[in-house]
């Protein structure tokens, strides 16, 4: 062996031998405390505000049903009226002279019918379908002059109930008639206000609090220190696919004339549980783009459940979901919680110190 080599042999053999390096291993993470909190039950009865409109009780646009020139107009915008009265009074010239000439038909027509009566009685003289035609040509002439005294009874628009004109349109000399189009406007318009409908659009998760008679108070801008009342009179029995909601009327006595139709309104409507409902803090409840849910916790495990909303209790909120009275769940909802996560609850009221004895 040469020397270089006895020299790094004996080197070698004088180091000292070094231990393996170990990476360190980190503690486990400490997990906080989550305060919990109970769902609890109660009876709920709320008030929630909707809005209403106010409409004509009853309402009809006068429209004239044959064609002439207005020849007086006894209302304006603004008038009482009482049921039969005389609005308007329509000139036709045209429908008088049909009539006549259909009178002079119908008086020619019964002098022929007579003649050839009285000449039938000599045998052959007259046949008996010239009779029968004679006796059908007086028929026709005869119905011709009622229909146009009848349409002579339209030449006079009278009020359908007692309400008021709202609407006018025309005046003397003007020249009326049917309407070719609904858009065309009518010569008048009369509305009843005495009585007036409200009308509510309920939402659908209300439809089972709306109660046949029930009092509802309501208030207007025009009145805004007042308070208004009237009964639940009738609803619509269906939901709106457009709106969820469901139309409701109330039936509202307007005989001092404060209120008007077209009025907006400021509902409060009751609302009135009649099983208990289930109720959450407001912070238990995780909102996200694609559900809602709480979280329950069993056995130091969170469960996400999924809940609908219902109506807010001051700090509290009703849900609708697989819940339960007393079950166990998360004060303040966490969205990073998924299914299956374990947790070390904490009561509410106690401290974290106190949990963990």
């Amino acid at each position: 062996m040469s020397r270089p080599a006895i020299l790094l042999a004996v080197s070698l053999a004088g180091c000292p031998a070094r231990a393996p390096t170990q990476e360190p291993i980190p503690a486990a993470p400490t997990r906080s405390p989550l305060e919990t909190a109970k769902v609890e039950t109660q009876i709920i009865k709320a008030q929630i505000g909707l809005q209403g409109e106010l409409v004509p009780y009853e309402t009809v646009a006068l429209y004239a049903r044959v064609q002439g020139f207005v020849d007086r107009i006894s209302v304006d915008r603004g008038s009482p009226v009482k049921a039969g009265q005389v609005l308007v009074q329509i000139h036709a010239p045209e429908l008088l002279a049909q009539r006549a000439e259909a009178e002079a038909k119908a008086h020619a027509d019964d002098l022929t019918q007579k003649r050839l009566r009285t000449a039938a009685s000599t045998p052959g003289a007259v046949s008996k379908q010239e009779l029968d035609q004679a006796d059908a040509a007086y028929r026709a002439s005869a119905s011709r002059v009622a229909a146009l005294r009848a349409q002579e009874q339209y030449l006079v628009v009278r009020a359908p109930f007692d309400g008021v004109v709202t609407e006018r349109n025309v005046h003397p000399g003007a020249l009326v008639g049917p309407p070719p189009a609904p858009s065309v406007p009518p010569i008048l318009r009369v509305e009843q206000l005495a009585r007036l409908r409200l009308t509510i659009a309920v939402p659908e998760a209300y439809a089972s609090t709306i109660t046949q008679g029930a009092m509802i108070t309501f208030s207007v801008r025009a009145w805004p220190r007042d308070k208004f009342s009237a009964p639940v009179a009738r609803s619509a029995h269906a939901i709106d696919p457009k709106t969820r909601t469901m139309a409701v009327e109330l039936d509202v006595n307007n005989a001092d004339a404060r209120l008007a139709s077209g009025m907006f309104a400021q509902v409060t409507w009751p609302v009135v549980r009649t099983a208990p409902s289930l109720l959450v803090p407001v912070s238990a409840v995780v909102r996200t783009t694609e559900r809602t849910f709480v979280d329950r916790v069993r056995d130091g495990v969170v469960e996400q459940v999924a809940v609908q909303f219902g109506l807010p209790q001051s700090e509290r909120v009703e849900v609708f979901g697989a819940l339960q009275d007393g079950d166990v769940i998360l004060k303040r909802g966490r969205e990073d919680l998924p299914n299956g996560s374990p947790i070390e609850p904490l009561e509410a009221g106690r401290s974290p110190a106190a949990g963990q004895k």
